[in-house]
């Protein structure tokens, strides 16, 4: 009996033991999540019409862009903030000088017809970019002409640069071209090749056909590329349409033609922030609006002194010029290099709209009111000079606002609105202006090297239009040009930056947003700043319009009495 009642309470210590157990265990709930799945048909309204689909001939057509950016690969593409990815090259390293570069082509690129991409296929393309046959910039088939290319092996190759150049990989963005293909071509005849109508590249969408319409190309459908080297994209088939103007792109949009938007001009933004099922996405651009003050001038020579070219921009309301002449499509700019940018200063010298400061800084280097006069004069001369404009009506509009703000602090300025083109070929270039309402256009440029615009030797010939003659900012700058050392190299960039903003020998007004609009039922859109308009495509293999859904074991977290 005592062994019986051992064995006994021997179970029921188990059973409490087993008991106590159970009851600390938290339920286990299975619940459904969404996930990204391949399908679905993606229709986009274009503003434009197609040209060629071949990089070598769409330098000038952001339509044929957009599409080529789905179609074919760089070397390398850079990200929001200008840094270079990996595209094609799966990797490359510099040499400690800077002037040899390596790269190694992954080893599962292929073009759309399954053949292998190749270091053959990189040097083709850039001896089609020298040739008459494509429309590249002269200045970028100046410096290919001065690079010397070894090929290596199938999959690898060589540059060699005369000198360091730290902003070269921005040339190595091209889309590369299959020469099995285009080989037999010769170059003055590729714009009329069949190719151009029928491409094979090696990005995440093929070309699939062409939409027409009364004998007219009126888009072009694109198929997910099931060998995209990187991964293939969610959504199965993309489709571009053509549309003259935002507007009539955007009355496609609301008839149900389209998902998406390619741009929202301000006729058509506030009307199209208003639909509901239209999520509308805005990126800075890779532009600048500016005013030039001619710093050599000797009939402006008040413009030398660098406290009144500081109050001149303490004077200007940029809040106004932005919300209400350009409707906030535009972000206050405060130095020389984009925001966003991994080269920015975000501690540089901000200058807001102050009036009062402006005036007690002009007052301080001797400019002053005469008596029943409302325009500062120092030793006989008037703060008065002119702003010439490009005579469009938001410029007009911008350089108006500006007029009235300066007068309020004494500043007379006289207005003379000119085309854009005379702008730039009858004053800036020849420096035959006093001050000047310009943008700065950096597009497809994303290494934020300011040097064609702010270094001495620029100042005559070059695009320093101030003609701003600051040693120790263009050390910087060459400096900047040619370190391999990212760190190095943002850490000239903000030395740059606080001698600008010290200078000012321009003022920086703001930079330019674009808007497009994409409907809701299209997932994982992301927007970063642009270098090119195509790079709002840039992530569209994480787009996508089908989910699926997967199981997941969730715990609850355990609860405690109060």
């Amino acid at each position: 009996m005592k062994r019986l009642r051992w064995q006994i309470l021997v179970v029921a210590v188990t059973l409490v033991i087993v008991a106590l157990l159970l009851l600390s265990q938290q339920p286990v709930s299975v619940v459904t999540l969404p996930e990204a799945a391949p399908g679905g048909i993606y229709t986009e309204a274009l503003v434009g019409s197609m040209g060629r689909m071949n990089p070598m001939l769409d330098w000038n057509n952001p339509v044929d862009r957009d599409i080529n950016r789905l179609l074919f690969s760089g070397l390398v593409k850079f990200d929001s903030r200008g840094l270079p990815q990996p595209d094609l090259a799966d990797s490359w390293g510099a040499s400690s000088d800077g002037t040899i570069y390596n790269f190694s082509i992954r080893q599962n690129a292929v073009w759309h017809d399954g053949q292998p991409v190749t270091s053959d296929d990189v040097i083709f393309t850039i001896e089609l970019i020298k040739s008459s046959g494509s429309l590249f910039p002269q200045d970028i088939k100046d410096l290919w002409s001065q690079i010397e290319i070894k090929r290596l092996d199938d999959k690898t190759f060589q540059f060699k640069l005369p000198e360091p150049f730290a902003p070269f990989l921005d040339y190595a963005t091209f889309g590369v071209l299959p020469r099995h293909i285009l080989e037999g071509i010769p170059a003055d005849q590729l714009a009329s090749a069949e190719f151009n109508l029928n491409p094979v590249g090696s990005g995440p969408y093929k070309f699939d056909r062409l939409l027409t319409s009364g004998g007219q190309i009126t888009g072009v459908a694109l198929a997910a590329n099931p060998d995209y080297f990187i991964r293939p994209p969610f959504i199965e088939q993309v489709v571009f349409r053509f549309y003259p103007t935002s507007a009539a792109a955007f009355d496609a949009y609301k008839r149900g033609e389209v998902v998406g938007v390619s741009q929202l001009t301000s006729d058509v933004l506030d009307v199209a922030l208003r639909e509901p099922s239209l999520a509308v996405h805005s990126s800075r651009l890779p532009q600048m609006g500016l005013v030039f003050l001619n710093l050599n001038n000797p009939s402006v020579s008040f413009l030398q002194n660098e406290n009144l070219r500081r109050a001149l921009l303490l004077g200007v309301n940029r809040n106004i010029i932005v919300s209400h002449i350009l409707k906030g499509q535009a972000i206050i700019a405060d130095g020389p290099i984009l925001s966003g940018s991994w080269a920015y200063y975000e501690e540089i010298e901000k200058f807001p709209y102050d009036p009062d400061a402006a005036m007690q800084l002009l007052k301080a280097e001797g400019f002053v009111l005469p008596a029943g006069s409302d325009v500062r004069e120092k030793d006989g001369q008037s703060l008065t000079f002119s702003l010439v404009h490009p005579n469009d009506d938001i410029h007009t509009q911008i350089a108006q606002a500006i007029q009235s703000d300066w007068a309020l602090i004494g500043v007379r300025i006289d207005l003379q609105p000119v085309a854009y083109d005379a702008l730039l070929n009858d004053y800036l270039a020849p420096r035959n202006y006093q001050a000047a309402l310009a943008d700065l256009n950096i597009s497809r440029t994303p290494d934020p090297d300011p040097y064609l615009f702010w270094h001495q030797s620029e100042s005559t010939g070059g695009q320093n239009y101030s003609q701003w003659d600051n040693r120790t900012a263009s050390e910087f700058l060459e400096s900047a040009r040619t370190s391999a050392d990212f760190a190095e190299r943002a850490r000239l960039y903000r030395n740059f930056q606080v001698v600008f903003t010290k200078d000012m020998p321009s003022l920086p007004l703001y930079y330019p947003v674009y808007s497009y609009g994409v409907d809701v039922q299209v997932q994982g859109v992301q927007i970063a700043p642009l270098y090119d308009l195509s790079d709002r495509l840039s992530l569209i293999t994480e787009w996508y319009l089908v989910t699926r859904r997967t199981l997941e074991e969730q715990t609850p977290a355990p609860t405690t009495a109060p």
